[in-house]
């Protein structure tokens, strides 16, 4: 489901269910982190990162631990870029070669109505419209938790190229419906404006992240990548 929305320079693995096995399976260095743990955060820490290894694996890196940074953002190896994300019974993780892009971020969730008072806090005015234009034309899909999560995939794609935080005011996005009706789920794509000053990559002021997204098998999921700018584009403003 994941690699389907991401362009093919991005390798994705995901994992359903428990894996029993994937706890014995993390690094001294990863449990260290865990001391203090319950148990379903030990769970779904270590079965994204098994995803994480079999990503780092088809990429052609050898594996290693995947520890947490700054605000919690996995540190990848040289060279790398990437993303992790997991929700119950769900987990991915997806790598790229640094120089054929940017940044990604990725996010799943299940596909339930956000609280009310959660949607309060994400949506801009302008996002809380479209989605009733959605869910008017297409009540069965919670649009509401859909857009939490190109949120959530938009930060995790911003966070790396700036090391500063971004509020869900920060971005307002555009969600977008395939026309043709799939058999297995819904999918489009989606387009994110920056307002807030974007990041800056070899000169070039980026002020719109792009994406996919799909709602499928109770789950819906977000993607979006973020490549370097083509060689003579305009510089945008710095301030």
């Amino acid at each position: 489901m994941m690699e389907e929305l991401l362009p093919e320079s991005v390798v994705a693995v995901e994992s359903h269910g428990d894996d029993p096995a994937a706890e014995a399976s993390l690094y001294p260095e990863e449990r260290a982190v865990l001391t203090r743990a319950v148990g379903k955060r030990r769970r779904e820490f270590a079965a994204v990162r098994v995803c994480a290894r079999r990503a780092m694996e088809k990429l052609g890196v050898s594996p290693g631990p995947v520890l947490p940074g700054e605000r919690g953002a996995p540190r990848w190896p040289a060279g790398v870029i990437g993303s992790m994300t997991h929700c119950d019974g769900y987990g991915a993780a997806a790598l790229a070669r640094a120089g054929d892009l940017a940044s990604l971020g990725i996010d799943a969730e299940p596909h339930l109505a956000l609280p009310d008072d959660v949607l309060e806090a994400v949506a801009l005015p302008a996002e809380s419209a479209r989605l009733d234009r959605l869910h008017a034309r297409e009540p069965a899909v919670h649009w509401d938790r859909l857009l939490f999560s190109a949120k959530e995939s938009v930060y995790k794609a911003w966070f790396p190229l700036t090391g500063e935080w971004l509020d869900f005011s920060g971005a307002d996005i555009d969600i977008l419906r395939d026309p043709a009706h799939g058999t297995e789920g819904v999918s489009g794509a989606l387009s994110a404006r920056l307002l807030v000053p974007g990041p800056v990559l070899d000169g070039v002021r980026v002020q719109t992240f792009a994406g996919r997204w799909t709602v499928r098998d109770g789950l819906v999921a977000t993607a979006v990548t973020v490549p370097h700018p083509k060689p003579g584009t305009a510089s945008g403003p710095r301030g």
